[in-house]
């Protein structure tokens, strides 16, 4: 098998599975072959699909799932047109929130009220796991076993990310007029801060919750920007640790 063979199979590969592949998913494509490819070769072909790309449409793209081939961000307005319904759109408190996790992970529940000052409703928690951006990683061990969120393999994919790390710095969101500038002031304080405060915190009123942004793509959530230490992936769980 030459090299221009395999770089089709795998490119064709990538766009009949739907989901993203790692290069092991790709190289069990070949096990019965005489003479299969070693990962490098597959990575060589990887390599020469991106270049292929560099002027089309279309890109290959690493997240933290594996690889796969996806319309470009530019073109994002047109190909939305091709959408029958409008494309969702959520809430300042739900992408506040999502924020608040992404970069204080593991988190409770009530260590996110204390930073955004409101408590939370549960409908944004529940859609948030719905969409499987966020998940139960542990509990806190303190009275309560409060849980602790953290963002999912799901949540890195879908906002074009191979990591945590890759998310931006939280100097540039504080610019960003669609999520409220000193909710990220908070978030750079010492994560134990204002987590004793006992006043009660007021409910969230559904005209906030419902106070629309832009639709959810790896554009907007460029925004969702900070220095945060790699999270373990899918099968990294926290353990109680004692520590509030």
């Amino acid at each position: 098998m030459n090299a221009e063979q395999l770089k089709n199979i795998v490119e064709a590969a990538l766009l009949a599975a739907g989901d993203p592949l790692t290069v092991n998913q790709l190289l069990a494509l070949f096990e019965i072959e005489p003479e299969a490819p070693e990962k490098a070769d597959i990575r060589a072909a990887l390599d020469q699909l991106a270049q292929d790309f560099e002027q089309r449409g279309v890109e290959l793209r690493e997240v933290a799932s594996g690889f796969r081939i996806q319309v470009r961000s530019d073109y994002g307005p047109w190909i939305n047109r091709l959408q029958a319904d409008k494309p969702q759109r959520y809430s300042r408190a739900l992408l506040e929130t999502l924020a608040i996790i992404a970069y204080r992970q593991p988190i409770t529940r009530g260590e996110i009220e204390d930073i955004r000052g409101v408590s939370i409703s549960s409908s944004i928690i529940k859609t948030l796991q719905e969409r499987e951006w966020i998940r139960v990683v542990g509990h806190r061990d303190v009275p309560g076993k409060p849980e602790l969120l953290a963002t999912s393999r799901q949540f890195l994919d879908y906002f074009n990310l191979r990591k945590l790390s890759d998310l931006p710095p939280l100097a540039e969101i504080k610019d960003f007029d669609k999520i409220n500038p000193d909710l990220f002031e908070s978030l750079e304080q010492d994560p134990e801060a204002g987590q004793d405060a006992a006043q009660p915190l007021p409910e969230e009123t559904e005209a906030e919750a419902a106070q629309a942004v832009e639709a959810a793509d790896p554009q907007a959530m460029d925004a969702v920007d900070g220095e945060v230490e790699e999270f373990a992936a899918e099968d990294n769980v926290v353990p109680f640790t004692g520590q509030s």
